[in-house]
């Protein structure tokens, strides 16, 4: 058995986060209150709430600008801003709300205090946790078995998701070997190997990634079992991929599908149902009386750069595959398919310029708020796509009509994890996420994803 290493999976490092964040900003306060001439955020028994309402502020603003995402949070220079932005309006949230905040010193000083210390303290974390978390010290170096057909795929997938989890070996378990894996830093070896390489590379993990189960050999499988009853972590490649993307991998499975949808209970139940129909008349409503103050500039860029008609209707594969017309905000010109159905591209020449604008800030997609109060749509779900591609996708890819046993969504877990997608793989990535919403759909996931769409809108990550 290797010695014992120290890792801090996807979700503690997450948690780890946020609560030092929480700790080190109230820390150095703290130290600035007793230290310097400093009066406007001292905290007594008469005013802990105070406290309460920064911690939500920091909480909800640092997801909305990605101060948690890992990716971001292992590079000091790709966090940066996100830590800027958070401080920022962090700070104008706090001093815009005095009923639940201190009121507005009188010494504007005491702000420039407040805005500075919050922005040192989460620097000087974060360089500290890039600096020792985010280091080799910290990896879990990760073992796969399975078939050089699949290596690619897994190491894009793990890397891409979790910058800790470090794949160094291989073992492939084909029979028939071809070709050794050509990866940097990931050394194949022989199934014999096995315990060796677990010692000499301090494997922490083995996952286990073969279409075949009959590939692995009876030694190999006797090696795995001896290894599993010591107390070895060993996994299935499917769950791990899960875990870690938060996507289901439905290129990988196969006849057992029925193991990977034990569909969300949400999806019949009668409370979640409900209240899932209430806030989306609700936010419907809201949205449409919000949509009514861009509306002039909306009718003005249409008929200065669009120059045709405001609206548009396209037909559209909604829940059990009933058909419906989604009305959105048109951004192409006029006749854009004349030459037929085509998928829309980046860069799409037939999109125009304020057309562009209004797909990357999401106004395009006000009007469909009309759709989710007439029952077509829900707030969140599945992106609803024209019967075309539904026709040629499902042909395609494995499940791919199961997105349509809930109702599609104005926003979507694969809206706010992925880029709009032009091509039957980008498809794919969709569906993955689409499948993992349905699996495990609930008010908390549905929270999630709208704090999410607030930063695919900020940050223009849209169509």
């Amino acid at each position: 058995m290797p010695k014992t290493n120290i890792h801090f999976n996807i979700s503690e490092r997450k948690v780890l986060l946020r609560i030092f964040d929480v700790l080190v900003v109230l820390g150095v306060l703290y130290f600035v209150g007793n230290t310097f001439t400093f009066d406007y955020f001292i905290l007594t028994k008469n005013n802990w709430h105070w406290a309460i309402v920064l911690v939500l502020y920091i909480s909800l603003f640092g997801t909305i600008f990605e101060l948690y995402d890992l990716q971001k949070s292992s590079k000091l220079d790709r966090i940066l801003a996100s830590i800027i932005l958070t401080t920022s309006v962090t700070v104008l949230f706090y001093l815009l709300t005095p009923f639940f905040t201190p009121l507005l010193p009188e010494n504007r000083l005491q702000i420039v205090f407040f805005y500075v210390s919050i922005l040192v303290a989460l620097f000087v974390w974060r360089w500290a946790y890039i600096t020792l978390i985010v280091s080799p010290r910290f990896y879990r170096n990760v073992l796969i078995v399975g078939e050089n057909s699949n290596i690619e795929a897994i190491v894009k997938a793990f890397n891409t998701a979790d910058p800790n989890y470090r794949i160094v070996g291989f073992i492939n378990c084909e029979r028939n070997r071809k070709e050794k894996v050509k990866f940097k830093d990931i050394k194949e070896y022989s199934p014999k190997e096995i315990f060796h390489v677990i010692k000499d590379r301090n494997i922490l993990e083995i996952v286990v990634a073969t279409y075949n189960s009959e590939n692995i050999t009876s030694s190999l499988y006797r090696d795995l079992i001896t290894l599993l009853e010591g107390g070895f972590p060993i996994k299935e490649y499917t769950q791990v991929y899960e875990e870690m993307t938060q996507r289901v991998p439905v290129q990988f499975v196969g006849k057992d599908f029925y193991k990977y949808f034990p569909f969300s209970r949400s999806n019949h139940n009668k409370m979640y149902l409900f209240f899932n129909r209430f806030f989306d008349v609700l936010v419907s409503v809201i949205g449409l009386v919000s949509g009514l103050f861009f509306l002039p500039f909306i009718l003005l860029g249409n008929v200065i750069a669009n120059r045709g008609p405001l609206l548009y209707t396209q037909e559209r594969i909604g829940k059990n595959g009933h058909l419906f017309k989604i009305i959105k905000y048109r951004t192409m010109i006029k006749n854009a398919e004349k030459d037929g159905v085509k998928w829309a591209k980046k860069n799409d020449v037939r999109i125009t310029p304020f057309g562009k604008f209004m797909r990357n800030t999401r106004l395009d997609e006000i009007p469909q708020f009309i759709n989710i109060l007439k029952g077509d749509m829900s707030l969140i779900g599945p992106r609803p796509e024209r019967p075309e591609f539904v026709r040629e996708l499902s042909h395609l890819l494995p499940f791919y009509e199961t997105r349509h046993i809930v109702k599609p969504g104005l926003t979507g877990w694969a809206q706010v994890k992925t880029r709009y997608g032009s091509s039957v793989d980008d498809s794919l990535l969709k569906l993955q996420y689409d499948l993992y919403y349905i699996k495990r759909r609930g008010f908390f996931l549905d929270i999630n994803i709208l704090i999410k769409t607030f930063s695919t809108v900020i940050f223009f990550r849209g169509q």
